[in-house]
């Protein structure tokens, strides 16, 4: 059965570094201006050398063949994480909750998307194992509850002089 386009070794490793890096140097030289102004083809010229260039030579092509999935997992990661925020913080000109409210509701967010994040990649059992593995849990149980009373220490100063 003949190979997707799409996933074929040859469109991934070569066709889409090679696209990708034509594009943003082209855009880069478009919006700088460096070679002067109108001058489209010389752009493209150089985002071509380049482009060419990139593809003739593995480590530097394997490096950004490796990133890109780094990279747009992290895009979709923080897309969802200015959804939710933007859920949480509601519209600027009523402002419902306090300063502080966002700032804790924004670190539940974080804390929550990255533990989700541990659980689909499958290292959940690895950072349990890690944190509380080992005889360890009594040391993590100790700083939790030291975090907590601190918290509550903070919170009952800061109550006391607001009124």
């Amino acid at each position: 059965m003949p190979e997707p386009l799409l996933i074929h070794p040859y469109f991934v490793d070569y066709v889409l570094p090679f696209v990708l890096v034509f594009t943003l140097v082209f855009a880069v030289l478009q919006r700088i201006k460096l070679l002067g102004d109108d001058v489209k083809q010389i752009n493209a010229m150089v985002g071509l050398v380049v482009g060419l260039l990139l593809i003739a030579f593995p480590y530097p092509r394997s490096i950004i063949v490796l990133l890109m999935p780094f990279l747009a997992v992290s895009v979709v990661i923080l897309l969802v994480f200015m959804l939710l925020y933007g859920f949480i913080v509601g519209k600027k000109e009523t402002d419902v909750l306090g300063k502080w409210w966002k700032v804790a509701f924004g670190a539940i967010l974080a804390v929550g998307l990255l533990s989700y994040l541990i659980y689909i990649a499958g290292y959940w059992n690895y950072v349990l194992n890690f944190f509380l593995g080992g005889g360890s849990s009594q040391i993590w149980i100790n700083i939790i509850l030291i975090v907590v009373i601190i918290g509550a220490i903070v919170a009952v100063i800061k109550g006391d002089k607001g009124s």
